[in-house]
Formats: C-alpha cells, structure tokens, sequence
C-alpha cells in the first residue's frame, strides 16, 4: 500500500502525535492511526498535515476516562 519510507513517516508521526498517550490506551491510539492511514490514502503526505490530523483525532478519541 504505502513504501517503507512512509510507512516509517506514518509511524513517525503517529508516536510523536501519541507520545502522552498510554500505550495501554490501544482505542485512542487506534483512532488516531486509522485517521492518518485515512489522510495519507486520499494524498495527504506532507508531515505537518499529517500531525494536524492526529491531533485532531486525538481531540475525538475514545478513552476510557471520558
């Protein structure tokens, strides 16, 4: 689907979106991963759009606090 180069940006971005996320916090994380993955296949490839979208999602993200 992707190449190994932004897969690892996708992940890149995803962990810095997510870094004060519990990593036990599998639903928030899911979310916001599934939301990249969304961008980045409709052609949102530059970095800070990327990020933009994570934090979003993240602002809408199931937790189990909420």
């Amino acid at each position: 689907m992707f190449d190994t180069a932004t897969t690892a940006l996708l992940r890149a971005i995803l962990d810095e979106v997510c870094e004060s996320v519990s990593h036990r916090e599998i639903g928030a994380r899911t979310h916001v991963a599934s939301k990249i993955l969304e961008a980045a296949t409709r052609g949102e490839i530059a970095p800070e759009g990327l990020k933009q979208v994570g934090r979003d999602a993240l602002s809408h993200a199931p937790t189990m606090w909420r």
